[in-house]
């Protein structure tokens, strides 16, 4: 059994180089005005009652973005988990697109 080879080669159907670059995402909670003199950080807390901030971090269909979408990094990525599964665990953030208005049940 032997493979064939053709000799014409495929058109090249691909965009021309160097007209766009995908911009690399920052970690928006690592970024900081980092004073030049003394190279620190300034690292923003991801608080789990901050509810407004953790909405930016969940899908319309309320899951947990993915930190290539978000461009957060690994670390970051893994403290926003945890606080956005404790702010629905307390009802801060609902779980499904269901739940969306607040709780007004009569009994």
């Amino acid at each position: 059994m032997t493979t064939r080879t053709s000799s014409y080669s495929k058109p090249n159907n691909r965009r021309p180089k160097g007209r766009f670059y995908a911009r690399r995402k920052v970690c928006a909670f690592c970024v900081g005005d980092g004073d030049s003199k003394t190279k620190e950080k300034n690292l923003s807390v991801i608080d789990y009652k901050d509810a407004e901030l953790l909405r930016k971090y969940v899908s319309d269909r309320h899951k947990i973005e993915t930190k290539r979408k978000t461009g957060t990094c690994s670390k970051c990525q893994r403290s926003l988990a945890t606080a956005i599964k404790r702010a629905r665990f307390l009802a801060l953030l609902s779980y499904t697109p269901n739940h969306r208005g607040s709780y007004t049940g009569t009994r």
